[in-house]
């Protein structure tokens, strides 16, 4: 018997203008914008369809829906190559909706990094080779790697919860290099954060500072999961986890709902 545990950060709406300023450019990855068409408006649009009343309908009720605006990037999703780049690995790179599904079906394996939980600084390949040898395991062919932070434990409108650790260029390609298919974090983002990132390339003119852990998936098919969530709720290993987005052709990413498989 198999235990489904939810990896997938709930969306909820929220007001804009309670959203603080100085993260209002990420908004549209946070929140998603809903309207939200009640069993009156539903039957007003029922009666139009119907030529009816709403007395013929039960209760006077129409049907329930939702109008959503929201970003590819949204939530819980799942990064295909293209985001990264027109080109991946000398060929063109794939879309979100040409990744093969038995590629997002994969042996998990969890890396505690909570130490380093809202400082914003790089997760290196010697934090990475930390966490497996403390659970004592080794990384195969077609693996997903998931990098729990905690952060999901943050507020959506708590600062602190934007300055996540993250990976660079170089834990980035050695977790791939290793064989994970997937690299997937509870944290906002794979790299870290962007004021980080900016700082350290206005201060230094250093090009590698711009988006050095996504962009290093240029040479290697790799698909990175993000805004995870309840990675707490895992073993460190023997389990799958299933990353499915939505099929959304063309586009670079994906919102998904990504459960975990984990055995009793």
């Amino acid at each position: 018997m198999q235990k489904l545990i939810d990896l997938t950060r709930p969306l909820v709406a929220l007001e804009k203008k309670s959203f603080p300023p100085a993260l209002m450019e990420l908004y549209r990855i946070i929140a998603p914008e809903v309207e939200f068409i009640d069993h009156k408006g539903g039957a007003e649009i029922m009666c139009r369809l119907f030529g009816c009343t709403a007395m013929e309908l039960p209760e006077g009720e129409g049907w329930a829906e939702e109008n959503v605006s929201l970003s590819s990037h949204l939530g819980t999703h799942v990064d295909a190559p293209w985001h990264y780049g027109s080109i991946c690995a000398g060929a063109r790179a794939r879309t979100v909706d040409e990744i093969p599904l038995e590629q997002l079906f994969c042996d998990s394996v969890v890396l505690d990094l909570t130490e380093k939980r809202g400082t914003g600084q790089p997760i290196t390949v010697e934090d990475l080779i930390g966490a497996l040898d403390r659970i004592s395991y080794r990384i195969k062919p077609g693996d997903a790697v998931l990098i729990r932070t905690d952060h999901d434990k943050y507020d959506l409108q708590d600062p602190m919860r934007y300055n996540y650790p993250g990976l660079v260029r170089e834990s980035s390609l050695w977790l791939a290099e290793q064989g994970a298919r997937v690299g997937g974090t509870d944290a906002l983002g794979w790299d870290r954060p962007f004021p980080v990132m900016i700082a350290n390339y206005r201060r230094t003119g250093d090009r590698r500072f711009i988006w050095d852990a996504h962009f290093a998936l240029r040479e290697v098919e790799f698909y990175v999961v993000q805004q995870l969530a309840n990675l707490e709720s895992l073993p460190p290993q023997g389990f799958k986890v299933a990353f499915f987005p939505l099929k959304l052709v063309g586009a670079s990413a994906a919102p998904a709902r990504v459960v975990a498989f984990v055995g009793d």
